[in-house]
């Protein structure tokens, strides 16, 4: 999406239409999230190839440390894992957004709402559809 052709989003009934500066800063916060998360990823991932890489040296370490170690290590890649989900959602809100799909809900087609947009830039279902599919 070019700066200032912003594409229409769809908003609830009794809902003021989206503003192409509204529709341009959301595009903005999801770009900037997305640059945000791939540095996390990255650095998480060098930090986990740094723990990988002491391993090899550190054979006289204790069991206490060891664990530690592993454990470090799995939270590290949890946490890239995470990253990696939300930068997926990032960037499906984005394609979206630029194909004009963007603030509809993906499962009943109504619009999800400014409100929750507004919120939650990268949500892809309404409230009433994301209670529905948390409760399954």
């Amino acid at each position: 999406m070019a700066k200032g052709t912003a594409p229409a989003v769809a908003v609830r009934p009794g809902e003021e239409p989206w503003r192409a500066d509204e529709i341009e800063a959301l595009g903005d916060e999801l770009r900037s999230e997305a640059v945000r998360l791939r540095a996390e990823i990255a650095a998480t991932e060098q930090g986990i190839r740094d723990l990988l890489g002491g391993t090899a040296d550190e054979g006289g370490e204790d069991t206490a440390d060891s664990g530690s170690k592993a454990f470090e290590r799995e939270h590290e890649m949890a946490l890239a894992e995470s990253h990696r989900e939300i930068l997926g959602q990032v960037e499906r809100a984005l394609r979206r957004l630029e194909s004009g799909e963007y603030g509809i809900c993906e499962s009943c087609g109504q619009p999800i709402g400014k409100g929750r947009l507004s919120a939650f830039p990268r949500a892809t279902m309404c409230v009433t559809c994301k209670q529905r599919q948390e409760r399954r």
